[in-house]
């Protein structure tokens, strides 16, 4: 079974780079003129709200919330944020993603939210899904059956 190398924190930070060196070289700052701060910092804290939710409620069913050590999982969270989404501190990521390109301002970088998104689709997502599945059988079936990946 493969499993995930890369910390998702360490992927989000990478993306980000991207942002702003995409930001740095190109000249098309035009998303969102002079709200691109408001916008930026409303998405981000938007973002550090879902993903902390999604980690609180692995505190509250005691299961690890480390990608590395999934096949320890004590508990398949469905309650909460997990109801709406598999991955709440996925999407939190991708929401503080959206931030820093709103505070780039820069249109060609929002060619980064599908790379991110396939990234994290197969480096991390399908890994854990695998584990999952191996781990909670039809129990997670029913649970991904009934929710969507990220919304």
């Amino acid at each position: 079974m493969m499993r995930p190398v890369i910390p998702p924190p360490v992927i989000l930070v990478f993306f980000i780079g991207i942002v702003f060196g995409i930001d740095a070289f190109s000249p098309l700052d035009l998303l969102l003129g002079r709200s691109g701060l408001v916008a930026a910092l409303i998405a981000s804290g938007a973002g550090l709200l879902i993903a902390v939710t999604g980690v609180m409620a692995f505190r509250r069913h005691q299961t690890t919330i480390n990608p590395h050590t999934i096949d320890r999982a004590s508990a398949l969270v469905t309650s909460g944020i997990y109801r709406l989404t598999r991955n709440p501190m996925y999407l939190g990521m991708l929401l503080v993603l959206f931030g820093a390109i709103f505070l780039s301002r820069d249109v060609l970088a929002l060619l980064v939210v599908p790379a991110f998104i396939v990234t994290l689709n197969r480096l991390q997502i399908l890994p854990e899904e695998r584990a999952l599945r191996a781990r909670f059988g039809a129990a997670f079936d029913a649970y991904c059956a009934r929710t969507r990946r990220w919304i």
